[in-house]
């Protein structure tokens, strides 16, 4: 048995050394929720100054507070720009390098701001009816481009019926009539461009389309550096629901003679211009109909309209694009085996250049000599940081990291980092994962294991900080913690991301129980004390092996598809279930599929205590899904809670609801789980 157990650990990549000092203490649920999270950093002109912001939950105010803050690169300095009421976020540089324009929502809805940095009061730039989402300068700062919610149409029903009257009725004749998590009947996203001489605000897009598109964008408007043009992304087509067909327009700064730039009929977006003018890249997508596509860089050129894709042999989905000064290269964020890497692309074709490894990488931005690259890092230590990566033809790149902004309170907790392990998955092929170890941890002790199941279901865990399913606070209250990267996942290939679809409930299930074995089998876990967890996909998925399997001591599922078919004829993204069960409920074949791979007919089968947690304000995964499991349950006698949500949606935000979150959670994992201590083998 000792040489079995050896040869796993060995296998595995799973060591049985004892980690963690023994001086330092478990991060607790207050200690989380007050680190500072950065975010979305932007370069001077000069090069020479990085805003971005930090953002703190606050539990007096039941809101996430954020503020912009200034890194000088030259003395390392750390500075708080921005402070008052409301929050500030999205810091844009103005062309002098001594003035950032920001949204903020200190007059109550958000609106553009801008400040000097060498002083000074913020002034308001914007006061729209529908508030700001969006903004960019054009080149020559004397206008802004914003986006904003506008009533649409201008009079409908309601008005017509209402007169004077006021009611909180909707009506509304087409689908996608709410997304995520608010309601869009009677409503569109428009683009205006706002005269900062007299702050008059133009729409420039008034046309029965929310542009820039709502869903599977990026960054979805983009300016020239001659000021001539714009490129925008909207979806043309007449039912947005059902349709990826996200195109990029191009049109003159006032919003005349708009052109298709693309008619590819999959999904287009995040155009950028190059800053010589000359090129637009931008991201694409082969497949219609499918959100989780292989994203390639396109390279369109602006006078010949030829079009070029940089990463055609290239078997990875690129998250984001920056150009360099020069117009010769491209900046891209790829999602590479539970990393996200940073490359340097050639243009207009060349070879690719790897930047920085390991963790998640984001949010890159290079100085306007190219000698460094200023980013955001983070892993499962460690929230996001600034970090440069400095270039000398004479030496190897240097990484260096600029910010500290947790690391005092980080010093005092005891936190291990993710651990890669493998095993081969139901394809015969290798299947990863990650493993965190608890606090002051002990090789010689058994601890209860907690498996997490992620959500998308194209998707993937990394090795990253993660917001609402933290590994480390897992970890805290005494929990071994693994995730598995299940068939489907993404920064695998596509060829494994696309196996999912059509097989949600026999490729990832083989895949995840054969990961919890192998995990099971390393002798520092008890195997007879292992709890899952999972949202949304991941919900779905513990709802489907309540069904399938008695091997888990407990449950816990967050906004999960107890019934597919109810779930397809609720969810506002009708491309989703039409692609992942090959139509829509108007289809017989489809409908048997949902069917086939629906939790509700097994659920005859449960036996496992299980907590429900769902949201009200959930339009991708409808609160009734959780409410129908809750029901089974409650009709099998098992143990169950509801963890409901009146002011949520699919992902709970507000600070006082996480804390209730976390406690509920890990309480309801240790009633089962932590009966008492960890204990000897």
């Amino acid at each position: 048995m000792r040489r079995l157990v050896a040869a796993i650990a060995a296998a595995t990549g799973l060591g049985t050394g004892i980690l963690g000092a023994q001086d330092k203490r478990p991060m607790g649920i207050d200690d989380f929720l007050s680190l500072r999270i950065a975010s979305d950093i932007q370069l001077s002109p000069d090069g020479g100054t990085a805003a971005f912001t930090i953002t703190t939950p606050s539990l007096a105010d039941n809101r996430n507070v954020s503020r912009i803050y200034l890194h000088t690169l030259a003395d390392g300095v750390t500075r708080e720009l921005t402070r008052g009421p409301g929050s500030d976020q999205l810091p844009r540089w103005a062309k002098d390098g001594r003035t950032l324009a920001f949204v903020s929502t200190r007059s109550g809805a958000p609106q553009v701001w801008r400040i000097r940095t060498d002083g000074g009061e913020p002034a308001p730039m914007t006061s729209l009816a529908g508030g700001v989402n969006e903004f960019w300068w054009s080149p020559d700062t004397t206008a802004i481009f914003v986006t904003s919610d506008v009533k649409w149409p201008e009079q409908n029903e309601l008005d017509r019926r209402e007169k004077d009257q006021k009611s909180q009725a909707k009506i509304w004749t087409d689908l996608f009539y709410r997304h995520w998590n608010e309601w869009r009947a009677g409503t569109r996203q428009h683009l205006f461009k706002v005269d900062l001489a007299d702050g008059k605000a133009t729409d420039l897009t008034r046309i029965d389309r929310d542009v820039p598109t709502l869903a599977l964008g990026g960054a979805d408007v983009a300016v020239s550096p001659l000021g001539t043009e714009l490129a925008i992304v909207f979806n043309p087509d007449s039912n947005v629901a059902t349709s990826t067909n996200n195109d990029i327009f191009l049109m003159g700064p006032d919003g005349s003679g708009m052109v298709p730039m693309t008619q590819n009929p999959a999904n287009d977006h995040s155009p950028i211009y190059s800053p010589s003018a000359r090129w637009v890249a931008y991201l694409a997508m082969a497949t219609p109909g499918f959100e989780a596509d292989r994203q390639e860089v396109i390279l369109y050129d602006r006078a010949t309209g030829e079009r070029t894709s940089l990463t055609a042999g290239w078997d990875v989905s690129v998250q984001s694009l920056l150009w360099t000064a020069d117009s010769k290269s491209l900046v891209v964020e790829v999602e590479e085996r539970g990393e996200h890497n940073i490359y340097r692309l050639s243009v207009p074709a060349g070879p690719r250049t790897l930047l920085v490894s390991g963790g998640v990488n984001t949010s890159p931005q290079m100085t306007p000599r190219g000698d460094a690259l200023i980013f955001l890092r983070q892993t499962a230590t460690q929230p996001p940081e600034l970090f440069t990566l400095r270039f000398d033809p004479k030496l190897p790149p240097v990484m260096r990291q600029l910010t500290h902004l947790n690391g005092a309170a980080l010093a005092g907790f005891d936190l291990a980092p993710a651990e890669k392990f493998s095993f081969v998955g139901a394809k015969g092929d290798s299947v990863f994962g990650y493993l965190v170890k608890p606090p002051a941890f002990d090789s010689t002790r058994k601890y209860p294991l907690v498996y997490l199941i992620h959500g998308g279901p194209q998707s993937a865990w990394v090795d990253g900080w993660h917001q609402r399913w933290n590994y480390a606070l897992f970890a805290s209250r005494g929990y071994v913690v693994a995730v598995v990267n299940f068939h489907g996942s993404t920064g695998y290939g596509q060829a494994f991301t696309n196996s999912i679809s059509k097989h949600w409930g026999d490729l990832p299930y083989e895949d995840l129980m054969k990961g919890v074995e192998t995990v099971a089998q390393l002798p520092f876990v008890d195997g007879a004390r292992i709890g899952a967890a999972g949202a949304s996909y991941g919900g779905y998925m513990i709802y489907w092996m309540a069904g399938h399997t008695d091997r888990f001591k407990t449950f816990v599922a967050h906004d999960g598809i107890f019934n597919t078919e109810s779930m397809a004829g609720t969810t506002e993204e009708q491309w989703f279930p039409a692609w992942e069960f090959g139509g829509g409920l108007a289809n017989p074949d489809a409908r048997a599929l949902m069917a086939q791979w629906s939790p509700a007919p097994f659920a005859s089968n449960w036996k496992t205590p299980m907590l429900v947690v769902h949201s009200q304000q959930d339009f991708r995964v409808d609160v009734s899904e959780g409410y129908q499991a809750f029901t089974a349950l409650k009709q099998k006698n098992l143990a169950a809670k509801f963890l409901y949500f009146p002011d949520e949606g699919h992902f709970v935000l507000k600070p006082r609801n996480r804390k209730l979150w976390w406690g509920v959670v890990l309480d309801w994992l240790d009633q089962s789980l932590m009966p008492t201590s960890p204990s000897k083998p």
